[in-house]
């Protein structure tokens, strides 16, 4: 009995030396998120009343570390080089599935310097004017617009590579319309100069758009979505507005720094699971066009390479190169 005793106490010492000390107190300081956009953008639009959920769940503040900069791999670089500690973590979007086939000399790999953790939102894009600068009222009326007055009108985007740049390619390929690229260091600034009557007309996000919609400062044409979206049930598909094949939606996930204790994103991925669970966080995804989705762990890491591999054929077929 006392060999047994003596062994079972060992069997437990070595179960609780398989998980890191830090892992099992975790957290004990501020973590912090790095949103690799200027404030105020779509992926704001989700990452902060999250971060403030899991403010409350977990006792600890979740401070968000706005790091924009080169289509948002600027802030992609700094989280890839974190300690991977648990208290690094990245907001990362579809953008940074596309910026491999743009930027040769990334010092990061998406799918091997990061740990997929979990997809956290998935708003579609819409093609938003503004009302003092255009006057067009639907997509068809806008398409007209551009084909009257070829080379003169400019779209803003979130940067180059993201996905507000290629949908503005993609719509450009479909419409033979000839609209020029300005990029910007966010879909935030972008949305200023938008509603400040700067640039006419941005291929958004609906999570960064939405709220200046309904204000009326804005004017979405469509939806670049395959169904219409409950919080905007009026706002027809590009498909329903005669432009068929104009589907662009972004999405934004949360990954961490290769490294990171296995223990501590088993954890995160559970408190996220809790604080998508509340009523007022889907509220706040419906309001923004977005499900609240379930794609964790290995499914969201395999959807990451196969968006890698998606983007990089449209940019081929696009022949999309940077400004």
């Amino acid at each position: 009995m006392k060999k047994f005793a003596v062994y079972a106490a060992l069997a437990l010492l070595a179960d609780l030396s398989a998980t890191p000390l830090h892992a099992q107190s975790w957290p004990e300081k501020q973590i912090t998120f790095i949103v690799p956009f200027a404030a105020g953008g779509g992926t704001d639009a989700f990452a902060r009343p999250l971060a403030a959920e899991l403010d409350a769940q977990l006792g600890k503040r979740v401070l968000i570390e706005n790091r924009a900069g080169a289509g948002g791999t600027v802030g992609a670089s700094a989280a890839a080089k974190a300690t991977p500690d648990g208290y690094t973590f990245f907001v990362g979007a579809a953008h940074h599935t596309i910026a491999p086939s743009l930027y040769p000399k990334l010092d990061y790999d998406i799918e091997k310097d990061f740990v997929a953790v979990a997809l956290i939102a998935r708003p579609p894009q819409v093609v938003v004017v503004n009302p003092d600068k255009i006057a067009a009222k639907t997509l068809k009326e806008f398409i007209d617009y551009l084909n009257a007055n070829p080379g003169k009108v400019n779209y803003g985007s979130a940067g180059a590579g993201t996905t507000h740049h290629l949908a503005g390619e993609l719509f450009k390929i479909l419409t033979k319309t000839n609209i020029q690229h300005v990029p910007y260091r966010g879909a935030g600034p972008a949305m200023q100069d938008l509603i400040a009557g700067h640039v006419p007309v941005v291929f958004d996000g609906l999570g960064s758009s939405a709220a200046p919609v309904r204000a009326g400062q804005l004017r979405a044409l469509a939806v670049a979505a395959p169904k219409r979206v409950s919080a905007f049930p009026e706002l027809p598909t590009a498909a329903e507005a005669g432009l068929p094949g104009y589907e662009v939606s972004t999405w934004y996930g949360l990954f961490a720094p290769k490294g990171t204790p296995p223990a501590i994103i088993e954890r995160m991925t559970k408190e996220l699971r809790t604080a998508m669970a509340k009523p007022q966080v889907r509220e706040a995804w419906e309001r923004n066009g977005s499900d609240v989705p379930d794609v964790t762990g290995a499914a969201f890491s395999k959807m990451v390479s196969s968006e890698v591999e998606r983007w990089r054929k449209v940019v081929t077929d696009a022949n999309v190169k940077l400004d």
